[in-house]
């Protein structure tokens, strides 16, 4: 082996058996070598146990095939190695599942989040890495790595080589710039000529990601994007949604049915703008639990509220800022979220510090019942940015410019920050701001939203539901009704239904359709309930309440002030102050 370099080679040449062959090579420490797989991959915060995909390890010296002793379910031990002499480990992985944290590969495409693929040698962590990879004929590979397809990439270490997603396929590639820097853009559309149909539909699509790219740059005072040489990477699948950020990538799924509604494109361009302005905000200004990365086992990150929730706030005002979307386009979607929140039963149960802080076990491991007692830092943590955003603004200041300062302060030096160093910042731009946002961080209390709203001239008017409120949130199915929500403390959970149980009938009605059951239940007096659970019939008595609010939407005042008007305008469009 010429150089000490981990050489990585990804043998992608048989699509159709849905595996990558990886092969490492490296020049044997000293001593015993340990062989580690990630447990999960930076931004989805949940351990997903990638080893699970791993077959067929062996490792070979000289010719001689080398012991192997697993140490725990994602380590492996080599020993008797001969120091400074060529290794060669091999082994298999599994690559079945589709989105943008783990791998897919088929005839159609192969994606690659490498910390499900690439074991960890240790002691080489930060020793430089080379990845090559063969593919069928054809094909193209897709990497924000330096280097190309013909020739690999050079990844400085481990780090960034698990920072680099590869995409692979017969797709074509699309390039612009943002203020001199390349930007590349690739699709997979799923379907062949479907990549055809998005860009003839939307003919404008990769000049408005640029113009929100350039909101960005703009939102945090910077003149250029983070990074040197940015990839992004689409799948537009039949129904998706979501994104993963890297420091100079980011891969995102959406759905086709998704462009259909009316607010379609302006939710992929607020997901684009979501997994750009990630550049800075978490994969730089990042929080101090995350440097270095512990790629085995969860880290309590207790600035989550930030590092999503405010990047979730800004991602809907980028494509305003960038002349793409109108005012009251932005303040229906905006609204759709204050909406969501306020009709959110677990707010009053989990608070945003500790929506932050138990993402490994909640916000990723939903069930049936968890609307009750979580309440999502992405959700809240938008809530809370708008408000200390409309907070600052009534104060000279605003929210981009505490970004900006901490920007400066902390991202453009790669210096994680803790808790203390945001509050730290917000209390600089506002004095006594950091006392009420750790009130709001630590308490299940809400800011006061109306009252913030109500100074730049808006308000939330309730939709009242025109049926009886009785907190059962159900599906149609062939054989009846299925309860799939309880909501806590709710005249359904006092009348003792549960997740799961099958509605039969009503008063002596049969049930078949969701409509029957919102006309037949009043909140006039109770009702009895025919239910099947686990097969055997069941009667309970349900007292239904009267109807409750079903959406809120964000509309202005009757009459807005001179001065509400003019908070309105810095707020959503600065450059007219």
């Amino acid at each position: 082996m010429a150089n000490a370099d981990v050489q990585v080679h990804l043998d992608l040449s048989k699509p159709h058996g849905h595996r990558v062959f990886v092969t490492l090579d490296v020049l044997a420490p000293a001593g015993q070598i340990l062989l580690r797989l990630p447990a999960w991959t930076p931004g989805s915060y949940l351990i997903r146990d990638y080893a699970r995909q791993l077959e067929g390890l062996s490792v070979e010296q000289n010719g001689q095939s080398l012991g192997i002793t697993r140490v725990d379910p994602a380590s492996w031990r080599v020993d008797a190695t001969e120091p400074h002499q060529p290794l060669t480990i091999r082994y298999a992985v599994m690559a079945t599942e589709l989105s943008v944290r783990t791998c897919h590969f088929d005839q159609d495409h192969g994606f690659f989040a490498l910390a499900a693929v690439v074991l960890e040698l240790q002691g080489q962590r930060w020793q430089p890495h080379q990845l090559s990879c063969s593919l069928p004929p054809g094909w193209n590979a897709f990497s924000p790595l330096p280097g190309d397809s013909a020739d690999g990439w050079r990844a400085r270490n481990f780090d960034h080589l698990l920072d680099s997603p590869l995409e692979v396929g017969p797709h074509r590639l699309h390039s612009f710039s943002v203020h001199g820097v390349p930007h590349r853009w690739v699709t997979w559309a799923g379907a062949q000529g479907d990549e055809d149909w998005f860009l003839n539909r939307y003919p404008s699509f990769l000049d408005d990601v640029r113009r929100v790219c350039e909101a960005c740059c703009e939102l945090l005072d910077e003149p250029r994007p983070a990074s040197a040489d940015y990839l992004f990477v689409l799948h537009l699948l039949d129904e998706a949604y979501g994104g993963l950020e890297h420091d100079d990538s980011c891969v995102l799924v959406y759905g086709r049915r998704n462009l259909e509604a009316e607010n379609g494109y302006r939710k992929l361009l607020q997901l684009i703008a979501h997994e750009y302005f990630h550049q800075w905000n978490v994969r730089r200004l990042t929080p101090a639990q995350l440097k270095p990365v512990d790629y085995h086992q969860a880290s309590v990150i207790p600035t989550l509220w930030f590092a999503e929730g405010v990047t979730s706030y800004v991602d809907q005002l980028l494509p305003l800022r960038a002349g793409l979307t109108e005012e009251q386009s932005y303040l229906d979607d905006l609204g759709e979220d204050l909406s969501r929140y306020v009709l959110s039963p677990g707010r009053f149960v989990q608070s945003l510090q500790q929506s932050s802080e138990e993402a490994w076990i909640k916000l990723y491991k939903p069930d049936a019942y968890s609307a009750n007692s979580q309440i999502s830092y992405y959700l809240k943590g938008a809530v809370i940015a708008l408000c200390v955003d409309l907070h600052l603004q009534s104060h000279g200041s605003s929210l981009p410019l505490v970004l900006q300062h901490l920007w400066r302060r902390h991202g453009r030096i790669a210096r994680g920050y803790q808790q203390e160093d945001l509050l730290s910042a917000f209390d600089a731009a506002c004095p006594g701001l950091a006392e009420t946002l750790q009130r709001w961080l630590s308490s299940v209390d809400d800011p006061d939203l109306d009252g913030y709203l109500l100074s730049v001239g808006l308000q939330l008017e309730p939709e009242m539901a025109p049926y009886a409120w009785t907190g059962a949130a159900l599906k149609s199915q062939i054989s009846g009704l299925l309860v799939q929500r309880v909501y806590r403390e709710s005249p359904a959970e006092q009348a003792g239904l549960m997740v799961g149980d099958e509605l039969l009938g009503v008063d002596g009605m049969r049930l078949t359709q969701l409509d029957q059951w919102e006309r037949l239940l009043s909140a006039a007096g109770s009702h009895e309930l025919l239910i099947s659970r686990r097969s055997k019939l069941r009667h309970l008595h349900i007292q239904p309440e009267p109807p409750r609010p079903k959406r809120f939407r964000l509309v202005e005042l009757p009459s807005v002030t001179t001065e509400q008007r003019a908070v309105r305008t810095a707020w959503l469009q600065p450059g007219k102050r």
